[in-house]
């Protein structure tokens, strides 16, 4: 799947000091309760998507509390076509959460944290099919989303479900494929685009 990648700096402040692992635990926890809130309530999560058409100027669109901004490919015709399919879009079960998939999704985000390389594909963990099967033994099918750039979880998702500049609209689709029930999530720094997520979603696994 061809992802295009957004170019955000922002520098994340906290105003207590957390192990990093916690606080990519944290935000990988968030990720999925973003994706359960547009899976079961997709019209609330279209308001989202309205408030952040708002924030365009052209292509870009500024980031909330942040003087830096997010350079798009297709403006706000993307996101008003995300915000249609929100629209019709019926209510689906929320996705279980899996410790094997989870791990599965880590070692592409540990991998690439260190290289700063990007895609579906590492270089010693593997594609996504591979990760898996060593976490146990996945039902029905698999897949994997990986968003690049944003540090909080809603706009992680947010990005994911405008799809913007990707063909087909793959990650959007993972998201709200009713044959999914359970998803595995990892978060961690990378050099090139501060924070990743990635998103390993399966039809049932068992570790």
């Amino acid at each position: 799947m061809t992802m295009k990648l957004f170019y955000i700096t922002i520098c994340l402040l906290l105003s207590v000091v957390a192990p990093a692992s916690a606080v990519e635990e944290n935000l990988a926890g968030q990720v999925l309760a973003e994706i359960n809130l547009a899976r079961t309530a997709p019209r609330t999560y279209a308001g989202y998507l309205r408030e952040l058409r708002g924030r365009f100027r052209g292509k870009s669109y500024l980031l909330p509390g942040s003087s830096s901004r997010v350079i798009t490919v297709e403006g706000r015709g993307a996101v008003d076509e995300a915000i249609k399919y929100l629209s019709r879009q019926k209510p689906l079960p929320p996705l279980g959460w899996s410790d094997g998939l989870a791990a599965a999704a880590a070692e592409l985000a540990e991998e690439q944290g260190r290289s700063g390389a990007t895609g579906h594909v590492g270089r010693q963990s593997g594609g996504p099919k591979e990760r898996i099967e060593r976490h146990g033994r996945w039902e029905g099918q698999i897949a994997e989303n990986i968003g690049y750039g944003p540090n909080g979880a809603r706009e992680m998702v947010m990005q994911l479900i405008i799809d913007d500049g990707v063909k087909g609209r793959g990650h959007r689709k993972n998201i709200f494929t009713k044959a999914f029930t359970t998803a595995g999530v990892a978060c961690g720094p990378h050099p090139r685009f501060d924070t990743m997520c990635v998103i390993d979603f399966s039809g049932g696994f068992r570790e």
